[in-house]
Formats: structure tokens, sequence, C-alpha cells
């Protein structure tokens, strides 16, 4: 009787440590993976804050009078497993060509007169995974 006592609490130790094991595993596993998703999100947050600023040079450099820029878009890291940066511009303002995306083309005041609705969103796609990170920002600037 005694010998078959041991058997059974022998098989239950060893399931138990069995179950610890794969639950350990599988924990080390998901800790990878969530480390390298906030990478990849961190790195689509400040590359969505930089195009922005970048954006916000070329309306600077640009004369909005006659022409606006409407969209641009970037990549970084280069072709196939980068970042896609797409940012479609919106201007409000008073007296704004046609060619621009306007919001508002009547304002009243001229501190407002010029003012950009920058749309920015940063797509990365993982070429093995097939993984798709995504990272939108939306900002009112005054160039």
């Amino acid at each position: 009787m005694r010998s078959g006592f041991t058997l059974l609490s022998a098989i239950f130790l060893m399931v138990l440590i069995a179950v610890l094991m794969m639950l350990t595993l599988s924990l080390s596993s998901q800790t990878t993976k969530q480390t390298s998703d906030l990478y990849l999100r961190e790195q689509a947050q400040l590359l969505a804050k930089s195009s922005t600023e970048l954006a916000l040079l070329a309306i600077s450099a640009h004369n909005n009078k006659i022409d606006c820029i409407n969209e641009m878009n970037l990549t970084y890291n280069g072709t196939g497993t980068g970042y896609d940066i797409n940012m479609k511009l919106f201007y409000i303002g008073n007296g704004m060509p046609a060619s621009c995306n306007t919001l508002v083309n009547d304002i009243a005041t001229a501190d407002s007169n010029g003012t950009v609705l920058i749309d920015t969103t940063v797509t990365y796609r993982d070429a093995e995974t097939n993984e798709t990170v995504r990272f939108h920002r939306r900002t009112i600037q005054k160039p």
C-alpha cells in the first residue's frame, strides 16, 4: 500500500512540474512578443511626431498663396518591411487657393489664417508574420 501511494505522489509531482514548466515557457514567449510590439509602437509614435515636424517644415518652405501641399508619403527603414508614413493635410484659413484641401475657408481672425490639420498614419508590416502595427496622430499646427 505504501509503495502505491509513493508512485501516485511521484506521478502527481511530475505532472505538476510539467504544468509549471509549460506555464513558464508560455509566459517567457509572451513577454518577448510584448517587448517587440512595444518597441514597434514606440518607434511608430516617434516617426509620427518627426514626420509631422517635417510636414510643417515643408509647408513653411512652400508658397501657400499659389498651391498647397495636400499629402506627403514617406518610407522609413528600407523596402518591404519598413514603416510607411502617410500624411494628409487640411487647411483652415481665409482666401486659400482652390487646390488646397480646406476645412474652413472663411476664418475671420488673422491669427488663425493658415492653420493646418495634419493626419499622420504610420504603418509597419512585417513580411514574415504578416503582422501590422498602425499608429494614427492628428495635430493642429500653425506653421
